[in-house]
């Protein structure tokens, strides 16, 4: 398939499949014109990327992980493994900050409900005079 069609079905931009071949997170087979052609497992390859990029993994992290998910084997396994543990240690981390920002959230608006006024009342005004 042609780059627009692998952006069409992965909801990526081409400009972004374009970046993902620069760094060497995909590779697409090239026509005697040029262009760019992508085999049907690059779809899920490129939604895989997109969860990482969306968890904050970096490029060159990513980069790093690839050789144990595409081909695991004793010689790349250990090192990609203990990368993927620290990455997914701060993906927690991460996790659980957002979940205390949500909390927040939660009782700020509990307060904000609380504060205004119930449907057909008015809040009297005390003014200091």
């Amino acid at each position: 398939m042609r780059i627009g069609e692998l952006a069409r079905r992965s909801s990526v931009s081409v400009r972004s499949l374009r970046y993902y071949e620069e760094q060497g997170l995909i590779t697409s087979e090239r026509s005697p014109r040029g262009q760019r052609h992508f085999q049907e497992e690059d779809v899920e390859r490129v939604l895989f990327l997109q969860r990482l990029y969306a968890a904050g993994l970096s490029s060159r992290t990513i980069l790093e992980l690839l050789p144990c998910v595409d081909s695991p084997s004793l010689d790349n396994s250990r090192a990609a493994l203990e990368r993927m543990a620290q990455e997914r240690e701060k993906l927690s981390s991460h996790i659980t900050d957002m979940l205390n920002a949500r909390d927040a959230l939660d009782a700020a608006m509990a307060r904000a409900r609380r504060a205004q006024p119930v449907q057909g009342q008015q809040r009297t005004r005390v003014s200091a005079a």
